[in-house]
């Protein structure tokens, strides 16, 4: 009669098992503070007790049966701890009388080979590999664990949300707080392309509204190119209803507005201009020389 093996060693791997299921098949990375994981836990190990005790009973009874010599063999099995047994069956040599009970019956010039069993801890991880692999391949096919795309969008999500907080919690950009960073041009771009491209065109060539990559400008309110856009920005044209004043209508913040600024600065002073014989529009308004760089 064969010792079990220990409840302690079923527990532990009904946990592992239990964490890489939900680790594949969550999908909130959370779960360790959710009741539902740790009542599955408690229902798992509660049955894993009563499985153990059923066990007790059935090997007592088939203890009652042995001889008294197959009883003093199992008992001192039995006190063997059983990571001592996992290691000799793993690298423990067998004695010459345990030789000659495996010897295979055929040889060549001297040589015999041995009808030795596979260890136990090879046997143990090619059926976790087998296992694992299983899981793993359902989990790929039918959830979103281990896609690139979908953990991308998962951070993209958590990036955005965090990025949405800090703004509602942030001080308000105004016209006199307003920095310029070339960090925020490529944003910039985005929200241009949102609420300013059907006047401003491609890039901002011109076409409805005056081409913004030019030296002319029909509206000079402020001496810095980037402080004039956001007032702009905030406070509509003055010559034209049709550049609203989007900061106070609130279709953009004030936080937008420097990003799109930051943008304009680039395709005006840090680019060539597009010409008329690129497509740009003509000048409109008066050539201006902007004074003290981009911030004031």
């Amino acid at each position: 009669m064969k010792t079990r093996t220990p409840i302690s060693i079923y527990i532990l791997v009904t946990i592992g098992l239990t964490i890489m299921a939900f680790e594949m098949f969550a999908h909130d990375s959370g779960y360790f503070s959710s009741p539902f994981f740790w009542g599955l836990m408690l229902i798992a190990i509660i049955l894993l007790l009563i499985m153990n005790s059923i066990g007790d009973l059935i090997e007592n009874q088939n203890f009652t049966k042995l001889s008294a010599e197959e009883k003093a063999e199992y008992l001192k099995d039995k006190n063997t701890p059983y990571f001592q047994k996992l290691w000799n069956s793993a690298f423990k040599k067998q004695s010459a009388t345990e030789e000659k009970d495996i010897l295979i019956d055929h040889g060549f010039d001297g040589i015999t080979e041995l009808d030795n069993s596979l260890p136990k801890w090879w046997i143990g991880l090619f059926y976790f590999g087998c296992i694992f692999c299983a899981v793993y391949l359902t989990a790929f096919a039918f959830t979103d664990y281990a896609h690139p795309e979908a953990e991308l969008n998962h951070e993209t999500k958590q990036m955005l949300a965090s990025i949405e907080e800090y703004e509602k919690n942030a001080p308000q950009v105004t016209l006199e707080t307003a920095k310029y960073s070339a960090d925020n041009i490529a944003e910039g771009q985005e929200l241009f392309k949102t609420n300013c491209v059907t006047c401003h065109g491609d890039n901002g060539k011109g076409g409805i509204g005056p081409n913004l990559t030019d030296t002319h400008w029909i509206n000079v309110k402020q001496k810095s190119l980037f402080k004039n856009v956001i007032w702009m920005l905030e406070n509509g044209s003055p010559n034209n209803p049709t550049m609203r004043p989007f900061i106070k209508e609130g279709t953009i913040t004030g936080r937008d507005a420097e990003k799109i600024a930051a943008y304009i600065y680039h395709i005006n002073q840090e680019t060539a201009p597009i010409t008329p014989a690129q497509g740009g529009a003509p000048p409109q308004g008066e050539e201006v020389k902007w004074e003290n760089g981009n911030n004031e």
